[in-house]
């Protein structure tokens, strides 16, 4: 390679062919051009006449100097020039190249792959071969194969195939397959890491040194991953805490909760300060919204670590506490108090009668020391326990006196008191719990005990339904399964009459399990849970492959993803589990201590430049101007062809990008089916009609059978129209009228059967008279389309086409569901009987918007997501009534038609 600056070649030895450029030149100038072929008259015409032109013996001095040009141009190509050329590799060996592909690598994966690629073309260049390593396991459960000498341009293959992997990387299985290969000393190792530590990145670093030169390629600190991890998931607002690796400037995030279906719930700013490496973020919504949470994510950031799944472990159950028994009126001492207390930190709390509260959506339902008031009543809760609700009832006087059917045990007449002033005994205390109790595991305090209970019958089954025993064995807390629900019912207060319990740790602890026993709570089980979905290296969701496994719902809190295990949700679909990858991973720690001589490298560095496809391009283009020249010099090209062909000269060689640009229009305008929308120059207006195309064109391919690509802005003083089926046109404030070609060009199209729908967008403001919205609107649309042959309109009939073509709809709504549809009346029959012009005022494009996740990108009122389908089904009708015309129509003849055929 000759290296002069920033400019090299790769095949310098061709350069000598430009020694002959001077023969060249004197071949080009002592032959003259091709004779001229003269048709000539009778020769006694031309007795006596002088010529006034002769033709030149050598050939001019500006063509010379242009087939000069040419030939330099392509021997200087044939060369191969590159910019900026890269020149690392030093030895004369193997190329090591080792790429870091876990869910680390996936933020700045295009990055990645570019540095490979240059890398690559430069060993292709110097006929290298390279050894290519992946760090992360396979996504199939067999090992990965031994790593071998191959050709760069096979690598170079293999590399645009590479996907990040949403699980961590594993050095030492690398490290193992590389020192399986026993390579010899000389190499150039280049290491493209995801910058995030583990126990072996000093191991691999070290065996790559001493084969020869290390170059260390990773992102810059600004630009480092990002991993979200849960918080508390028991404080009021939803929490995670942001891992990064320390930086020396702010990082500026943002922190979004959404929906199951993509709708944004919550969002959050957040700021990792220099040289931190963490950071809590709260997302505070009401525990209506928390619920219905699926996942939180960093907004802009693709990657398995920047997303975290929610499951029920993170819902906050509504529990409604019905009734306390403080007959002296003093709330401090209430069971309701302790209660409200000891739920308070993790779940929803409702007080009310319990036919009132059974109207919401309610996981656990508390008697203290009371029951149903009715029949009715009793009736109703019995229901709601069988259709999977948890009913909570705490003992006392009431209780002891008399009992009901809502008990999972039967129950002696007046209790037990144990110890007083004239008795003998002392209160008892806890026994530990058993091993298949829903509280195992929980420490049972030596100073809480329970003077007084209420003592159950001793049935057969009474031991199958005890889940917590007094040291003596009677029961305190007992269950029964009634239907999908539960029946709980503590033999002691609520508060501190009978028992201490209220007063400790343990009666908090005790409440949470019972109410993680809700329907909807997952709680660890060894119950095996298979996946359902799982997460991409870019963090997004999809059908989880046939290689992952079931897992365990103890292990599923807190396993480390894997191939066999990656993240996403286990379980069923009425019951998912979340796996996530930051389950697994505590911290981020930067890789440190490389060995000395290592070269470090980041992302994006400057990239070498090939100029031979631009040097090649002008190449051929003097090559064409060179041809026309030639054809003119003889006298092939007519006088009225010159004209035409000087001005193709001038836009070869003049207005070369226009041309391309006007040429990539027609190509990107004509090989697929485009919509397209009209350019107000109006930047946030554009930007919604791009996304709403986006957001109908995305619903077309997925519903219908058409098939559109991505839609297209059109300049309407520019750019032609022709090739459109639809064109949306939004009405801003100050746009200015048409002008006269434009008015000619938007003509044609509506002449030729191109449909324009209008839309004025003020549905938010429909307030009549000269001052009101849609006024104003009217007089900007006048104004935008006063020239134009707009048809006369009417409103939308109730049996028009439009309402028919796809789904059956009465109405039209958009981002506003408000005033009417305008159409051209049916009886005029033009165009296939499809209505030119369509003008409402919904702002159908912000209904149909998305953003780059494919989430809706704004609300819509008043109907929300129900009102965003039905714009959708309109968009849908629309383009379908566009492009079929009254096929939908016509059919009301096929039962006549049908008839016919069968006479």
């Amino acid at each position: 390679m000759l290296a002069l600056g920033s400019l090299a070649f790769a095949s310098p030895w061709l350069l000598l062919a430009l020694a002959a450029l001077p023969i060249i030149w004197w071949l080009l100038r002592v032959t003259p051009p091709t004779p001229r072929r003269v048709a000539f008259p009778a020769i006694r015409l031309l007795l006596g006449l002088a010529p006034r032109e002769e033709t030149p013996a050598r050939t001019p001095l500006w063509l010379i100097l242009l087939r000069m040009a040419l030939a330099a141009l392509v021997i200087v190509a044939a060369a191969h020039p590159l910019l900026n050329p890269q020149a690392r590799l030093a030895s004369t060996g193997p190329i090591l190249v080792i790429v870091d592909d876990g869910w680390a690598a996936a933020r700045d994966w295009s990055a990645r792959q570019a540095a490979v690629d240059d890398l690559l073309a430069e060993a292709e260049r110097e006929d290298r071969q390279v050894v290519l390593v992946t760090t992360a396991p396979p996504a199939t459960n067999e090992p990965a194969a031994p790593p071998a000498l191959i050709r760069a341009a096979d690598a170079r293959a293999a590399v645009q195939a590479l996907q990040p992997k949403p699980w961590p990387v594993d050095r030492r299985a690398a490290l193992a397959r590389l020192e399986a290969l026993s390579l010899a000393d000389a190499t150039s190792a280049f290491w493209l890491s995801d910058g995030v530590a583990d126990g072996d990145s000093r191991a691999l670093a070290a065996y790559l040194a001493e084969r020869g030169s290390l170059h260390y390629l990773t992102a810059e600190p600004g630009h480092a991953p990002l991993l979200l991890a849960a918080g508390d998931l028991q404080a009021n607002d939803l929490g995670v805490r942001l891992h990064s690796l320390p930086a020396p400037a702010p990082r500026l995030l943002q922190v979004r909760a959404s929906a199951e279906d993509g709708r944004l719930l919550a969002r959050q700013a957040a700021t990792i300060e220099p040289g931190a490496k963490s950071v809590e973020v709260r997302l505070p919504m009401p525990s209506e919204l928390r619920n219905r949470a699926a996942r939180i994510e960093i907004e802009g950031d693709q990657s398995a670590g920047s997303v975290l799944l929610v499951d029920e472990r993170w819902r906050r159950r509504p529990v409604g506490i019905a009734a306390a028994t403080n007959a002296g009126g003093q709330p401090l001492l209430s069971e309701n108090y302790y209660l409200e207390r000891a739920l308070g930190p993790f779940t929803e709390i409702r007080r009310g009668r319990p036919t009132d509260l059974l109207k919401r959506e309610l996981a656990v339902l508390i008697f203290s020391d009371v029951g149903a008031d009715s029949p009715a009543e009793e009736a109703a809760v019995v229901k709601w326990i069988e259709a999977g609700g948890l009913l909570l009832r705490f003992a006392g006087s009431r209780l002891a006196e008399r009992s009901d059917q809502l008990l999972p045990v039967r129950l002696r007449r007046g209790g037990r008191t144990i110890g007083g002033a004239l008795s003998w005994e002392q209160p008892a205390r806890l026994a530990p719990f058993a091993p298949d109790s829903p509280f195992a595991g929980l420490a049972v305090p030596a100073d809480v005990t329970v003077s007084r209970q209420v003592l159950a019958e001793p049935d057969l089954d009474l031991a199958a339904k005890t889940w917590a025993r007094l040291a003596d064995g009677t029961p305190l807390v007992t269950a029964e399964k009634r239907g999908q629900g539960w029946i709980v019912l503590v033999h002691t207060t609520a508060n501190a009459d009978w028992s201490n319990l209220a007063l400790s740790g343990l009666f908090v602890e005790m409440l949470r399990r019972t109410v993680a026993m809700s329907q909807g709570v997952a709680t660890a089980s060894e119950e095996v849970l298979p996946p359902i979905e799982a997460l991409d290296g870019f963090g997004r969701l999809q059908r989880a492959p046939a290689t992952a496994r079931p897992i365990s719902g103890k292990e599923v809190a807190s396993a480390i993803a894997s191939p066999q295990h990656p993240p996403g949700f286990y379980g069923s679909t009425d019951a998912k589990r979340a796996l996530n990858l930051s389950a697994g991973i505590t911290e981020l720690k930067p890789i440190e201590s490389l060995p000395p001589g290592t070269t470090l490298e980041s992302f994006p560095s400057g990239r070498e430049t090939d100029l031979r496809p631009p040097l090649l391009t002008a190449a051929l283009l003097l090559a064409l101007a060179d041809l026309l020249i030639a054809y003119a010099l003889r006298g092939l090209l007519r006088r009225r062809l010159a004209q035409p062909a000087a001005a193709f000269l001038v836009a070869v060689l003049g207005a070369a990008s226009a041309t391309r640009a006007d040429d990539a229009f027609v190509v990107q305008a004509t090989s697929e089916l485009r919509l397209a929308y009209v350019r107000t120059g109006n930047d946030e207006v554009d930007t919604v009609s791009r996304a709403g195309l986006v957001g109908l064109t995305a619903t077309l391919n997925r519903r219908t059978a058409v098939e559109t690509a991505e839609p297209l802005a059109v300049d309407i003083e520019r750019d032609e129209l022709i090739f459109f089926p639809l064109l949306y046109w939004p009405v801003v404030a100050n746009q200015a009228p048409p002008s006269s070609t434009a008015v000619e060009r938007i003509n044609r199209y509506l002449g030729t059967g191109g449909t324009i729908l209008f839309d004025t967008r003020d549905g938010d403001d429909q307030t009549p008279g000269s001052f009101g919205g849609a006024a104003l609107s009217a007089q900007r649309l006048r104004r935008l389309v006063g020239a134009i042959k707009i048809p006369a309109l009417v409103p939308i009939p109730p049996d028009h086409v439009l309402t028919k073509s796809f789904y059956l709809l009465h109405e039209f709504p958009g981002r506003w569901n408000a005033g009417s549809l305008w159409v051209e009346p049916v009886e005029d029959r033009v165009n296939d009987g499809v209505s030119s012009v369509v003008v409402g005022a919904n702002d159908w494009a912000a209904a149909w918007a998305v953003d780059g996740q494919g989430r809706p990108a704004f609300a819509v009122v008043p109907g929300e997501e129900p009102q965003r389908e039905m714009a959708m089904r309109f968009g849908v009708n629309l383009v379908m009534y566009v492009l079929t015309g009254n096929y939908k129509s016509d059919q009301v003849h096929v039962p006549a038609i049908l008839e016919r055929l069968g006479q």
